[in-house]
């Protein structure tokens, strides 16, 4: 083994930075989160101060490494993990941020997008180029919005003194003290600027979008050198070795390397990824596809396709604190076990529309099937139910895209926790679950992309000898059931889309 104890891997998220420490076998030791303040100038937009999530990293980093008493010679190496799409653009010479970092979630760009993917044409050479549906979602909108309401950042951008990136860029840049200006090519594939298929930035969409390509980070294979520490700030000469947006980070940390192998991270909302080899699948079913992240000795890209589920945990918030049928989300389990079925009853919960299969944005939330015998507990059921419905569908258009079946399907994330959930997950899907003992699957992501490209751990191979204590779930159920359970809920789902509603 190593005679370097551990990786640490930085966990950037949307409303907090986390450091963890990761021992040899896969174990997280130890956790610092700093939570840091979310901006909302005017409604739908969101912003970040750069210097907010450079400090919250940082801090959870140094804190993390007094509490042990570590130094470098006891860090092997540092992987980063990062929400994804978020942009910031800074003073090369000064270090400064132009002004806040714009978030994922921050709409003010939609009328840009609008207007220049309007034209169908141009839509599909975007979707073609990237994997991605034009969106202001992703970076390309946001630089733009920057360069053009920013006094003077056009002209800087222009003579080569402003560098763009995504959150890892700025913290690799931060770290290295300025050394090195990289991302990875998970990252990349996040911004709308990049050609998943020639893995380079897209002239004709820097072009579209009129960003300067001298703003644009180096791009690297997520498990690379992304240079050494030497920010003063922090403890020095530790390698940098591991880089991947969120997503990609948990499909790695979930030892998803071959095609058909997939997970979903059960959040606020549910991430699926599917991975699909060497192989970028165009889908039909507007999912996303994406570049997955690779460990060294890759013989070439690796794809994925991701699908989202919009309302996972905040159903069960829902229930608890609009509805008040619950006191905790833990407790759903149990109440859904206490009735033997819903006895018709379903919840769709479409409150901000469908997404993939139905792409629905107008249609609404409801309940379906209510009778006088209906009580809470059916209610409850019910909706842990539909989450698991809404994955069943997502991975039934993922198939028909990949043209894969779904093997295996690796979970992580808050609601993965409910065990008649996951039961009726795999049920419904009719493949057996895995949950890892360790549901930091973001983390360990980047942590392994950091370890393989030191040799801290061999290979691939190892990672999986890793989880041999997962829980599993297998499927149980009968046929005829499960054919009348998704007969009912496609009905469900039908009455509430809109055409349904104004019919």
């Amino acid at each position: 083994m190593t005679e370097k104890k551990y990786i640490v891997a930085l966990d950037q998220g949307t409303t907090s930075s986390r450091a963890m420490l990761v021992d040899a076998d896969g174990r997280v030791v130890d956790a610092v989160q700093n939570p840091f303040p979310q901006v909302y100038p005017q409604p739908g937009w969101v912003e970040h101060d750069p210097r907010d999530i450079l400090s919250s990293q940082l801090g959870a980093l140094t804190e993390l490494l007094v509490a042990h008493n570590l130094g470098a010679k006891d860090i092997d190496s540092i992987g980063i993990t990062n929400q994804r799409e978020t942009t910031v653009v800074w003073n090369r010479e000064t270090g400064e941020p132009v002004m806040n970092a714009i978030v994922w979630q921050c709409r003010r760009t939609a009328p840009i997008v609008e207007e220049l993917c309007g034209d169908p044409a141009v839509a599909r050479r975007i979707a073609d180029t990237t994997g991605l549906v034009p969106d202001a979602y992703f970076s390309a909108s946001k630089v733009k919005w920057l360069l053009d309401n920013v006094p003077g950042a056009r002209a800087d951008a222009e003579a080569g003194k402003l560098a763009f990136g995504t959150v890892d860029s700025w913290l690799v840049w931060s770290l290295t003290d300025g050394q090195v200006h990289a991302t990875d090519v998970t990252n990349a594939s996040r911004t709308m600027l990049y050609d998943i298929h020639e893995m380079r930035w897209d002239p004709w969409l820097l072009d579209l979008f009129g960003i300067p390509a001298s703003m644009l980070p180096d791009v690297r294979p997520s498990s690379a050198d992304y240079g050494v520490t030497a920010n003063p700030g922090v403890v020095r000469g530790v390698p940098i070795r591991g880089v991947a947006g969120d997503q990609q980070a948990a499909l790695f940390g979930q030892c998803c390397f071959e095609a058909g192998q997939a997970k979903n991270t059960y959040g606020t909302g549910c991430f699926l990824l599917m991975h699909t080899g060497r192989e970028a699948c165009r889908s039909t079913h507007r999912l996303v596809t994406t570049l997955a992240a690779s460990g060294p000795g890759a013989p070439g890209p690796e794809y994925a396709l991701e699908g989202s589920v919009f309302m996972a945990g905040a159903l069960l918030q829902w229930l608890r604190d609009e509805l008040g049928l619950i006191d905790d989300v833990a407790e759903t389990s149990a109440i859904a076990r206490s009735v033997n079925s819903t006895d018709g009853v379903y919840v769709v919960p479409a409150f901000t529309g469908l997404g993939a299969p139905y792409w629905d944005a107008d249609a609404r939330g409801a309940i379906y099937g209510l009778t006088r015998g209906t009580g809470r507990a059916h209610i409850v059921r019910a909706a842990l139910e539909s989450l698991a419905y809404q994955v069943h569908d997502l991975a039934v258009a993922m198939e028909a895209d990949a043209g894969v079946r779904l093997s295996v399907l690796n979970v992580d994330g808050g609601a993965s926790a409910n065990d008649f959930l996951m039961q009726f997950q795999s049920d419904i899907l009719r493949t057996p679950l895995r949950r890892p003992q360790n549901a930091e699957t973001t983390a360990l992501g980047a942590a392994f992309l950091a370890g393989l490209a030191t040799g801290f751990w061999k290979d691939a191979e190892a990672l999986c000898a890793l989880r041999s204590s997962d829980d599993v779930y297998e499927p149980g159920m009968e046929d005829e059931r499960h054919a009348k359970l998704l007969e009912g809920w496609a009905r469900a789902v039908k009455r509430t889309m809109s055409d349904a509603l104004s019919s």
